[in-house]
């Protein structure tokens, strides 16, 4: 009997604390495809808030943990319902870790790390989940981390692209960041509420039922602009919807 594929798995704290759905919903599915999914209770946070505003020793402590909680001896894989966070454990890691004598065993772990579509699709080799269908027309948000950080473009279209029911409406500008950036939108609300807006305007003008991305993060940022502004259309993370229908 072939041995199953042993995945760990790293639950962003946002994701942990406001959307554990999409986290249960990233687990079903990777058992849909035939994964062993275990789950470090240790883990916290990957680093990023602290990192992207500056804080860059308390940064290296929460990376020094996160290190800790996902290094062992095994070809584990690493995965997560979030690009963002991917990308901070693969890019910005480099320059935390660079002159430490952890640098060795961080490029180890480097290596394993990824968001749940690359997984699915690059590692895994599937771009169907099996009974997965959603009613509906759907435009796509490509996340600055997805897309810059992490090269993650044609697979979530692929996989999204075999839901049964569902309809892809490209919207414009579905490259342009919607302008959460975590402290960014703190610090720079007029302007990220602006991008937002435009972000929104731009899905409802393909007909859209919803906005479809890897990053909850941004999901969360356009709904709270939708939510405020009653607009007509709902987002959804991938994980949710490759998991909706069976």
């Amino acid at each position: 009997m072939a041995s199953r594929t042993i995945v760990d798995i790293f639950v962003p704290c946002f994701v942990d604390q406001l959307f554990p759905d999409t986290a249960m919903n990233m687990v079903k599915v990777l058992e849909k495809v035939g994964c062993e999914v275990r789950y470090n209770p240790n883990q916290t946070c990957c680093g990023q808030p602290a990192f992207n505003a500056g804080f860059f020793n308390e940064a290296r402590e929460v990376a020094d943990k996160f290190l800790d909680d996902f290094s062992n001896e095994t070809s584990h894989y690493i995965v997560a319902p979030s690009a963002s966070c991917v990308g901070m454990v693969r890019n910005a890691y480099q320059d935390i870790f660079v002159k430490s004598s952890k640098l060795v065993k961080y490029r180890a772990m480097q290596k394993k790390v990824y968001e749940l579509t690359e997984f699915l699709t690059d590692v895994m080799g599937i771009t169907r989940i099996d009974g997965a269908s959603l009613a509906g027309r759907y435009t796509y948000h490509d996340s600055c981390s997805a897309l810059r950080e992490c090269g993650i473009k044609e697979g979530p279209r692929a996989l999204l692209g075999n839901v049964r029911g569902l309809e892809l409406v490209e919207m414009e500008d579905s490259e342009t960041c919607c302008g959460f950036g975590g402290t960014f939108a703190v610090k720079f609300e007029a302007i990220s509420t602006a991008m937002a807006e435009q972000k929104v305007d731009n899905a409802i003008a393909t007909g859209a039922d919803y906005i479809v991305s890897t990053d909850s993060s941004c999901l969360m940022h356009l709904e709270a602009y939708i939510k405020k502004q009653n607009k007509p259309i709902k987002t959804m993370h991938i994980a949710d919807v490759l998991a909706s229908g069976w």
